[in-house]
């Protein structure tokens, strides 16, 4: 994403665009179950992100963007495997998943960077 947003925007704006992604390409039988698990990691980004916002200490605050970053990084991984098996027909779609895995490694740069700079 090229627009500036604080992180909990752009997770939550990454997370709904793998819902909305996923709603898309899950009517297609063989890419279902991997949409499944990118459903889940890719939500999970912003919800872990949430929850470091609420915590009370460092360690935990570290540990939740850990947990946020490991989830960028699953989901660009069932992107990629999406992408790699090529069982998606339609550009659109093929467009989309390429600017979510974009975004998800950028979201990974920055949970990364944040994590070196509590530690």
């Amino acid at each position: 994403m090229n627009t500036k947003y604080d992180l909990k925007d752009r997770t939550f704006n990454f997370s709904l665009g793998i819902v909305k992604f996923c709603t898309l390409v899950s009517k297609n039988p063989e890419v279902k179950e991997l949409s499944r698990q990118l459903l889940r990691s890719g939500t999970s980004v912003g919800a872990n992100v949430e929850e470091a916002d609420g915590s009370r200490t460092r360690k935990e605050f570290a540990n939740k963007m850990t947990i946020a970053r490991n989830e960028a990084r699953e989901a660009a991984f069932w992107l990629r495997l999406i992408l790699g098996s090529e069982l998606l027909h339609n550009k659109l779609n093929i467009d989309k998943a390429k600017y979510l895995l974009l975004e998800s490694e950028e979201l990974r740069k920055i949970l990364s960077s944040i994590i070196g700079k509590i530690n």
